[in-house]
């Protein structure tokens, strides 16, 4: 009989935040009505719910910037800058 857990790595700090971000930047797509909702399947627009989620995967970032190699750097970060860029392009 196994004990839970066994033979599982434990869990890994950056991993989650990693993590994190990238669920923080599928609400902002979604809450930007570029996704369907993953719970309602509905699309639908809310510009204040989608800048909530890309300033707190934005916040996240410098806590795990200088482990990530330069190509996982590049990529958070140009993640970040394309959801602000859409933002912007929806909330005029």
């Amino acid at each position: 009989m196994s004990t839970p857990g066994e033979g599982r790595a434990p869990v890994d700090v950056q991993s989650v935040v990693v993590m994190t971000i990238d669920q923080f930047a599928a609400l902002a797509w979604q809450k930007m009505g570029l996704q369907p909702d993953f719970m309602s399947g509905q699309i639908s627009q809310d510009l204040g719910q989608c800048k909530l989620a890309i300033d707190a995967a934005a916040a996240l970032v410098p806590l795990i910037e200088a482990s990530l190699d330069e190509g996982d750097r590049r990529q958070v970060q140009n993640l970040v800058r394309d959801l602000r860029i859409n933002y912007m392009e929806r909330a005029k």
